[in-house]
């Protein structure tokens, strides 16, 4: 059975930082493409970072310099360490693998599959 877990979010501060986990059972990482999307309320679900099984990886425009995707694949985990919050990045975080082994990064949310429910970032200003 598939379960995708991501933990982490929550409620902080302008400026404040978190990290994002997720983890994975029964769906190995390993070989694949993984990312971090997210999806404020009206709006489509978009890229924040991407991480390809190379260690290669892309960040949106929007957080790139404040964010950092890393992966275990021993542990089967995916992070997202995130610094210098906005209230722009209140949304919720999903991540999600590539449907295709080997696959570079995308930004489509439609070549990544098994997705998790999410966690809740919120920035208060």
């Amino acid at each position: 059975q598939v379960q995708v877990v991501e933990s982490g979010g929550g409620l902080v501060q302008v400026g404040e930082s978190l990290t994002l986990s997720c983890t994975a059972s029964g769906l190995p990482f390993a070989g694949y493409a993984l990312a971090w999307f997210r999806q404020a309320p009206g709006n489509e679900r978009e890229i924040v970072a991407c991480l390809v099984w190379s260690g290669r990886t892309h960040y949106a425009d929007s957080v790139q310099g404040r964010v950092t995707i890393s992966r275990d694949n021993a542990k089967n985990t995916l992070r997202l360490q995130m610094n210098s919050l906005e209230p722009e990045d209140t949304a919720m975080y999903y991540c999600a693998r590539s449907t295709i082994k080997y696959a570079p990064c995308s930004t489509s949310p439609d070549d990544f599959g098994s997705w998790g429910q999410g966690t809740q970032v919120t920035v208060s200003s």
